[in-house]
């Protein structure tokens, strides 16, 4: 059984953006939160990124929480001790074929420290024309529910993908297109970003998807609000 199907909710921490107020790394992994994912698309750099890698690794310990990195890019991937793993994500529906396998081709060229047994991919489907990762990869935004419904069941049937990812990144998705997605799948792990930001939306996109991603709001609000998005995807799932 994969890790990611016993999870209810994941904090994504951008290494380009600052925690809030005087907030560490252990309060966020004190949330209730059931992973950290480390990854961004803009500013990106491989400084940034072990350092909010190592900073996640130390905060967790004594709460049995793993961390993950999300590499966007092949330069910004760093390999310490005490990670997890990687989540890479695949954007099926981009209208750049570099972010289907081109950057990913890349990342085995110039990386020969890659650990392909803590190494997963994520099946992207990326429904928000004006967020920054739309842009980056091309996509195709003007999806319905039947179209992000095949798009899911292509992942797993066809490609194999244990995790699709329905991200609406920065609003709060259409709960009928996400639940689409999630009746379309087998067994695959259905996870949700985008626009989350208390119980309530946290309980709503709870009951259709399997992982809740809360990412901007660790950043805005901080830890208390987060704990209210765990509570609200922890109801949802009960």
């Amino acid at each position: 059984m994969n890790a990611w199907s016993e999870w209810d909710h994941i904090v994504k921490v951008d290494p380009d953006k600052t925690l809030y107020e005087d907030e560490t790394f252990e309060d966020v992994a004190a949330t209730g939160t059931d992973a950290i994912m480390v990854g961004g698309t803009l500013g990106m750099t491989e400084e940034k990124m072990a350092e909010y890698v190592e900073g996640c690794i130390e905060g967790t310990r004594g709460h049995d929480i793993p961390v993950y990195i999300e590499p966007s890019s092949a330069g910004v991937v760093v390999h310490p001790d005490g990670l997890d793993g990687y989540l890479v994500p695949i954007v099926f529906n981009a209208g750049d074929i570099a972010w289907v396998t081109g950057a990913h081709k890349e990342w085995v060229r110039m990386d020969g420290d890659i650990q392909w047994d803590v190494t997963h991919t994520e099946a992207y489907i990326v429904l928000n024309e004006e967020a920054s990762v739309a842009e980056y990869t091309q996509a195709d935004c003007t999806l319905d529910a039947a179209d992000v419904a095949a798009y899911a069941e292509v992942a797993e049937q066809m490609f194999g993908q244990d995790i699709v990812y329905v991200e609406y990144s920065g609003t709060l998705g259409d709960p009928e297109i996400v639940g689409a997605a999630h009746d379309a799948l087998d067994e695959a792990t259905l996870f949700y970003g985008g626009g989350v930001h208390d119980y309530d939306s946290a309980f709503e996109m709870g009951q259709h998807s399997d992982v809740v991603v809360v990412g901007d709001l660790v950043h805005d609000a901080g830890c208390a609000a987060v704990r209210e998005t765990v509570e609200g995807v922890t109801a949802a799932n009960n």
